[in-house]
């Protein structure tokens, strides 16, 4: 997230870093049987992306070739944010690993790149909605439309453009923050648009929920990295592990094995949870362009359409006995889209959307995969989809005294198969997140190796700092998974860094600090302006 060696380090009137031992020997060249490897893998996984698109695109019919032309410059755009997301951030898993000599550089970069590759394809994409729900769910459901493709694109060229601009001119910032606010910026100003001005489209609830992680997460790293760095100091009396690297000579090999075992952890969980921040663009990105192939999950089998279509029956019917009689007839999307901004239960909300789950089930009745629907109705039924389950989260069956245990347990159900059905992400989407990921890297990790080594504390970083932060990194970032939240890396680790100096007596660089500082108090805020302004214009020109 934050390229804290540009921040802090660039020489007044230069754009270079200072010269140092380990910068004369990052600059190796890696070898020729390195490069090849390299090069054959990444023409593999662009091949495995081009046979999967082909392949979804298959059945779809084109009256023109401006969506596809829309579609590449669209996942462009979005595979470049994550390039710039690789080496702002990624690097931050490498830099301990390499700075103290327990990897060479180029192997360290191969397999942590190989570790977020992994990360990214067992993740559970739900970091990836998490973010797509900070958006107004107007714009979500116009994503098809002219305003849809000047939202992705809005939000997606303010973040890389913030994230380079802060780069080249030294100031750090995380992707996350850029990201959130890019998608805050697209909100307010989509909503500021509308006749009556209101804010309520964003799910302020949500953001403040994204903010408050993003806030407490390197506080945490910070106290717990102290805290730990400690505590071995009681348990593990070896004095090797509390030295810093000396040269070119690495570790003993129990020391060795700590470091590659954090630098595992941290580029598996890095990919885990930021590989998501651009899949849900993506995806919305994909279902813009071509619905016909991934407005809705065409994988999900006969079978399952069959469970289905008994648990919307089923909620349909638990809705429907806790709609007061006499209750006016209302048009449902309007009805349920008003209750996912203001989030008050009204008697006509349960009738609203008992008269959705009427209509998926007999929309879906009559066919026998969802790849079988007819493309004209495949991006209505999951907007249709996407507001019911909304709803129903929001609803939260099981804290709802309304319905009975049972009841609950059924609607959950029900929830469960409609996000099966439109919250998905194809393998080889996450692929090519991966290779974004990993290009990314390749450029950015020599800055962030010497920061994170020698220019957060006033003493070089120990091994026992090194691993205290990236322990404290790996099970951080593990539990924004578990509770689907994006976090910043880079700042995790950081600030790890910097409380194992400051429990270590070694004095922390103040100019650091302050950087960090600005990070957090400008990124949101700018991304903010500069999305909601690129929105304005591309209204004009979509």
């Amino acid at each position: 997230m934050a390229d804290l060696a540009t921040a802090v380090h660039v020489i007044p009137g230069s754009r270079s870093l200072p010269s140092s031992q380990f910068e004369r020997r990052f600059a190796a060249r890696p070898s020729g049987v390195g490069v090849c490897v390299f090069v054959l893998a990444l023409l593999a996984g662009v091949g495995y992306i081009g046979v999967h698109i082909a392949k979804d695109l298959d059945n779809v019919t084109m009256t023109s070739a401006w969506p596809y032309l829309l579609l590449g410059l669209a996942l462009f755009i979005a595979l470049g944010f994550e390039f710039v997301n690789g080496f702002h951030d990624t690097a931050n898993a490498v830099a301990t690993v390499i700075y103290t000599n327990s990897l060479p550089p180029h192997i360290a970069v191969v397999w942590s790149g190989i570790c977020n590759l992994t990360g990214v394809l067992l993740s559970s994409g739900t970091v990836a909605f998490a973010v797509i729900t900070l958006l107004p769910v107007e714009l979500i459901l116009k994503v098809s439309s002219g305003t849809g493709f000047a939202m992705v694109f809005a939000l997606l060229i303010a973040a890389i453009l913030w994230n380079l601009g802060t780069w080249w001119f030294g100031l750090p910032a995380s992707s996350s923050h850029t990201m959130v606010g890019s998608i805050i910026g697209v909100g307010l100003a989509s909503q500021l648009m509308n006749a009556h001005g209101r804010t309520s489209g964003l799910d302020w609830s949500q953001v403040t929920k994204v903010l408050e992680a993003l806030l407490i997460s390197p506080l945490l790293g910070f106290a717990l990295a102290g805290v730990l760095l400690l505590l071995s100091k009681h348990l593990f009396r070896y004095q090797a592990l509390y030295e810093a690297p000396k040269g070119n000579e690495p570790p003993p090999w129990p020391i060795r094995a700590l470091m590659v075992g954090t630098c595992t952890g941290v580029s598996y969980f890095h990919g885990s949870n930021d590989g998501q921040k651009g899949m849900g663009l993506i995806m919305l990105i994909l279902i813009g362009t071509v619905p016909t192939a991934y407005a809705l999950n065409h994988n999900v089998s006969p079978a399952e359409v069959q469970s289905f279509i008994a648990a919307s029956v089923q909620a349909g019917q638990i809705l429907e006995r806790h709609v007061p009689s006499g209750t006016p007839d209302p048009d449902p999307r309007t009805e349920i889209t008003d209750y996912i901004h203001t989030k008050q239960l009204q008697p006509t909300t349960l009738l609203a959307l008992s008269q959705l789950v009427s209509e998926l089930n007999r929309e879906v009745s009559a066919h026998n995969s969802l790849r079988a629907i007819p493309a004209e109705q495949q991006t209505s039924i999951r907007n249709d989809m996407y507001l019911t389950g909304r709803a129903l989260k929001i609803m939260d069956p099981s804290h709802n005294p309304a319905f009975t245990a049972q009841e609950s347990a059924a609607l959950k159900t029900y929830q469960g198969n409609l996000d099966k059905a439109t919250r998905f992400i194809p393998i080889w989407v996450k692929v090519a997140v991966a290779l974004a990921l990993g290009l990314g890297t390749m450029v950015g990790w020599k800055r962030i190796v010497i920061t994170v080594g020698e220019k957060i504390g006033k003493e070089k970083m120990t091994y026992a700092q090194g691993a205290s932060a990236g322990l404290v990194t790996m099970v951080t970032i593990f539990a924004a998974d578990t509770w689907s939240l994006p976090v910043s890396t880079t700042h995790i680790l950081s600030s790890g860094v910097a409380g194992t100096m400051a429990a270590n007596g070694s004095g922390l660089r103040w100019s650091t600090v302050r950087a960090i500082a600005a990070g957090w108090v400008f990124t949101l805020p700018a991304a903010a302006v500069l999305s909601g302004l690129l929105y304005l214009l591309f209204r004009t020109i979509f």
